[in-house]
């Protein structure tokens, strides 16, 4: 992992470097426009490389058939190819054509390419670098063996990882959002690891097919570990990766990836999952997500609130957020595309801030989307994760992992909460905000109290109902003049300014509790029980809250003497001298 790491740090800051080559034509937060796309290029041009001549020698034979596309793709090896008689080699010994030619050589990829390099918006960088006396010295720096990105030299998954790590770099320069593309590998792992826990028809099975589907894919990277890590579990079974993503340039590089690794590229999606759902209708065995969170939605207000007026017949039928927040409209989604339990029925992993935990009192948006889900028995675990483990924030998250086949198991009208805040190893170098990460071993630890299921120092387990309350309104009358109540039809009339409420747990009576909580200080009041509302929060830190007792006066007195002791010898020295 550790040789991995370094061999990815080490392409990806040869590629940074020939962003130098643009300086004076490009602004530093610009370079990415052009990197990326360049990069994405040259590894399409490594990988055809060695049936390149196989391929020219075959479009010669079928360019005027109707079914020359089957042919290319048997001819070159992958689901593309490039008919160009150009590589990025040849194109370097014709210096005075170059952006001629660059563009043949363009122009020579088969359609499902060129579609993804449109989402690059890069026609326009051609003409500037071109113009700019720029364009060969940049595809020149692409042809040396520093940034040779062939397959026999970097694997798929570490190109997704430069891949990664470039728009990483090039988001900082920028001062952008990078976690909104970029979640760190040790986090989707335990995700990953979480949502194949025990599930025996794809760890042992033979030949089987399972989906899995991100709606806010990315480049893809959350779809690629997953692929991986069950692929080193069981070679023979097939991950089917579906995703969504709103941003042309990671959509591009997601896309490409797909494509590169002999996936179908036509599972990922570009556009606005929360507006416009590529993927109506449809249900997959496995969701993983790390949505933005904490950003309004107030684009698509109007069509998620359409979609909302369906009910259930949609994704939003238990609730809509705060308009400030659209983290919880991908919790739905995910809902959503989960399978019947009749059809197997799914699992979901996602990551989310705090807010989604306690946020919205009861009867509002947030609470009843809480609601849904524990009174539906679908929320298995939430897991609090480390501090400082993104490289966009620094603030608490969490893994929420949801299941429509929990009956008949341990986890049956149970929820299991896992702090695993203290988890975690300190980096060597901040990246970011990201000064932490966490261990293979804190991996495996936190994998295996999830599965052991038992109650620990960081592991406790309630009742669905535990997290459920009665918000009851208490009302007291309204007097007159002369102290006596104010009646209307006979009863007390309230009075609004002494108005109160109470959160009665779901556990208790509410008549008991309002005998003892209420009565013994408001001897006049009722209850208005029409207002009553069910809500529901899960307070997690409230649960794993440690006590721990002030220091006592006589060492804190102790400590000030010391260090007036010391403080005066330090002045008597400087004195003295």
């Amino acid at each position: 992992m550790a040789n991995r790491s370094a061999k990815i740090d080490q392409k990806a800051d040869l590629i940074w470097a020939i962003a130098d080559k643009l300086t004076g034509v490009y602004k530093p937060h610009e370079y990415g426009e052009v990197i990326l796309p360049l990069t994405v290029i040259r590894r399409f041009d490594c990988i055809l490389s060695d049936t390149k001549d196989a391929v020219l020698a075959k479009y010669e034979e079928v360019k005027n058939l109707p079914m020359k596309d089957v042919l290319l793709r048997k001819a070159s090896g992958f689901d593309f190819y490039n008919t160009s008689k150009y590589t990025f080699e040849r194109l370097i010994d014709d210096p005075d054509h170059i952006e001629e030619n660059f563009r043949d050589y363009l122009n020579g990829f088969s359609e499902n390419v060129q579609d993804i390099i449109a989402k690059f918006k890069f026609d326009g960088h051609i003409t500037t670098m071109a113009n700019k006396n720029i364009l060969f010295i940049v595809l020149k720096e692409f042809t040396t063996e520093r940034a040779n990105l062939h397959p026999d030299e970097i694997s798929n998954l570490e190109m997704g990882y430069i891949f990664e790590e470039i728009i990483r770099r090039f988001s900082e320069a920028h001062n952008e959002d990078a976690g909104q593309h970029y979640t760190p590998r040790e986090v989707i792992q335990l995700m990953v690891n979480i949502l194949f826990y025990d599930d025996n028809d794809i760890l042992s099975g033979n030949n089987v097919a399972k989906t899995i589907y991100d709606p806010a894919c990315g480049t893809g990277g959350m779809l690629s570990v997953a692929e991986e890590y069950l692929h080193s579990l069981n070679a023979s079974t097939e991950l089917v990766s579906f995703g969504q993503e709103i941003n042309d340039q990671t959509f591009a590089i997601c896309k490409a990836d797909m494509l590169i690794k002999g996936n179908n590229a036509d599972f990922i999606k570009d556009g606005n999952t929360l507006s416009d759902d590529q993927f109506k209708g449809q249900t997959f065995d496995y969701i993983l997500s790390n949505p933005p969170f904490g950003r309004e939605w107030k684009n698509e207000k109007a069509s998620v609130e359409k979609e909302a007026k369906l009910g259930f017949g949609g994704r939003f039928g238990a609730g809509l957020p705060a308009a400030s927040d659209g983290q919880m409209l991908f919790l739905m989604t995910a809902m959503s595309k989960m399978k019947d339990i009749s059809q197997g029925g799914s699992r979901i992993a996602i990551i989310h801030n705090g807010s989604p935990l306690f946020t919205g009192d009861a009867g509002s948006g947030p609470s009843d989307i809480r609601k849904y889900i524990l009174e539906n028995d679908l929320l298995e675990a939430i897991i609090a994760l480390p501090n400082d483990i993104f490289y966009n924030t620094g603030i608490a998250t969490y893994i929420w992992v949801l299941s429509n086949k929990k009956a008949g198991t341990v986890r049956e009208g149970k929820v299991q909460l896992i702090n695993a805040n203290e988890l975690y190893v300190k980096r060597r170098k901040a990246l970011g905000n990201k000064r932490n990460d966490i261990s293979e071993e804190y991996i495996e630890e936190i994998t295996r109290i999830y599965g052991d299921f038992k109650e620990s120092a960081i592991s406790k387990i309630y009742d669905n109902s535990d997290f459920g309350y009665t918000k009851i309104t208490v009302e007291r009358p309204l007097l007159d003049e002369n102290g006596n109540p104010v009646l209307k039809k006979g009863k007390p009339e309230a009075d609004a300014t002494l108005r109160d409420t109470e959160n009665v747990p779901l556990k208790e009576s509410i008549e008991e509790y309002f005998k003892r909580e209420v009565i013994p200080f408001a001897p006049d009041a009722w209850i208005d029980i029409k207002k009553s509302k069910i809500g529901y929060e899960i307070p997690f830190t409230r649960y794993f809250y440690k006590y721990e007792a002030p220091t006592p006066s006589a060492e804190i007195m102790a400590e000030i003497k010391e260090i007036e002791k010391e403080l005066f010898g330090s002045l008597s020295e400087v004195f003295d001298r």
